[in-house]
This record gives structure tokens, sequence and C-alpha cells, in this order.
């Protein structure tokens, strides 16, 4: 272990881990362990898998999943967020163009 790393024991379905993380990490890997353990109690008490193996693979299965969705979602929302910027730019451009045009336009009375 680096001179960087902590050590951080973390509590899963009432099993202690100790676990080794970079220096300053230590909150992150402490909520990533809370969210982990109430995933897996969610899955221990529907009853329908059994072993603490099986219920940490469902987990992160369940975990993974979830991360996949986002990052869909917010892949989405950014593409939205383009194509409505894209929108804005494309109309001030527009307007420019008619503001230009208009003023480049010869006087008939001069």
């Amino acid at each position: 272990m680096s001179q960087d790393a902590r050590t951080v024991t973390v509590k899963l379905l009432d099993k202690e881990y100790t676990i080794s993380c970079p220096d300053g990490a230590e909150a992150e890997l402490l909520a990533s362990a809370d969210y982990l353990d109430s995933k897996m109690r969610e899955i221990k008490s529907s009853g329908k898998i059994v072993g603490l193996e099986r219920i940490a693979v469902m987990a992160a299965l369940n975990m993974s999943h979830e991360l996949i969705k986002s990052r869909e979602q917010n892949r989405q929302n950014v593409e939205m967020q383009l194509r409505r910027l894209g929108n804005k730019i494309d109309r001030s451009l527009d307007r420019f163009d008619a503001e230009d045009a208009s003023r480049n336009t010869p006087d008939e009375n001069a």
C-alpha cells in the first residue's frame, strides 16, 4: 500500500471489509459502500436470492444497469441542449443576415 492510501472499514450486510483507498477519498468510499449495502439489503429482503455472493452480483448488475440508463439519459439531455443551442444560433444568424441585407440595400431615393 502506498503512502497516499488509507484503509477504511466498510460494512456490507453486517460483514466488515477493510478496503484501501486514496487519501481524501474515504467519504466517497463510505458513501459508495452505504449505497451498495442498501441495494444488497433490498435484494436480500425480496427473498428471491440467497447467498452473499449472489446478492452482491445481483446488486452489481442492478447498479450497472442504473449507471447505463443514467448515462443514456444524460447523453439525450446533452443532445437536446445542443439542438436547442444550434437552433438559437441559427435564428440569431438569420436575424443578423436579414439586418445586414437591409443595411446593404441601396437607397432608391439617393
